[in-house]
């Protein structure tokens, strides 16, 4: 991991707080004084978007509010977040690399990270190997500008194309680290059953960010059965091994940027209130150098 790390709030987890300039300022600036450095924006929320992509997303768990026609640059100076990375999509960096970088690098971004493929194969070995042959494409395509192209899994990557591959590894496997590196979503892969630890160690200095989550239940006994719906939850209140993912992802990996995300069940329906929480688990983790810390530090030093 390296000396200086960014935390984050992925976009979508305040999407509903975000319908007016002022709640949507308000909203960034309590990310920051909540002690993170930045925002991970996406390219579906910083301009204006149809209404049945809106439903869809929110029928889908993930309410991204109405914020698209905000002003997000104007946003972004006057909160002092930074921009950690853009999400975007596959085809928009095949159809204009140019435009996609340019959009990243105006928010101060060289990262734009592709967030899965929508009703892709997972299960057909040739189509992900194909899969794999575009992001190498659109990652080169991205280089030239200075920018570069993460991409960021589900739980669906772990669909078998074999006997003994997921279609993650084959995307791992036939992705070349010049054009395309990793924001390893551990929450989805623990979802899916994956050994975490395992793929952070495989994917090595290929993990460039991490998205971070917990996994719990709120549920209050008695329980009439022994079946509990686990969801979402603070960082630090599930039973995610987190600190052990922790340790490998700092002795193991080159990750650059800890990005919190979570759709919905928060703590008394508050994102904030939740974010705010969590944010209290990177406080505990001295080992996490967040470059608002050093910030902190260098003053003082100054001083």
């Amino acid at each position: 991991m390296k000396d200086t790390v960014l935390t984050g709030v992925q976009q979508i987890m305040i999407g509903s707080r975000c319908n007016s300039y002022e709640s949507a300022l308000s909203t960034l600036r309590a990310i920051k004084s909540a002690g993170y450095d930045g925002i991970e924006l996406n390219d579906f929320m910083i301009k204006p978007t149809p209404f049945i992509v809106r439903l869809l997303t929110k029928f889908a768990g993930m309410p991204t509010g109405n914020g698209g026609k905000l002003d997000w640059k104007k946003l972004i100076s006057e909160s002092g977040l930074k921009v950690i990375s853009l999400h975007s999509y596959l085809n928009s960096i095949e159809e204009n690399p140019e435009a996609v970088a340019k959009e990243a690098l105006s928010f101060g971004t060289n990262t734009v990270v592709i967030t899965g493929m929508y009703r892709f194969d997972y299960e057909n070995f040739a189509e992900v190997k194909k899969l794999a042959e575009r992001l190498n494409n659109a990652g080169k395509a991205l280089l030239p500008y200075g920018v570069k192209l993460l991409y960021h899994n589900h739980n669906v990557e772990l669909q078998k194309v074999s006997e003994d591959k997921t279609a993650y590894d084959v995307i791992i496997e036939n992705t070349d680290p010049q054009y395309v590196n990793f924001e390893l979503d551990t929450y989805w892969m623990a979802d899916g059953g994956a050994d975490v630890t395992a793929l952070v160690n495989k994917l090595s200095d290929r993990m460039v960010m991490w998205h971070i989550n917990d996994r719990g239940c709120r549920k209050k006994g008695p329980f009439i059965t022994p079946i509990l719906k686990e969801d979402a939850a603070e960082l630090g209140t599930g039973n995610m091994p987190l600190d052990a993912i922790l340790e490998t992802v700092k002795a193991n990996t080159g990750v650059e940027a800890i990005v919190l995300e979570t759709h919905k069940n928060w703590i008394d329906n508050d994102p904030i209130k939740s974010l705010t929480i969590s944010a209290e688990w990177f406080r505990k983790k001295t080992m996490i150098r967040t470059v608002t810390s050093k910030q902190n530090m260098d003053s003082k030093e100054q001083i």
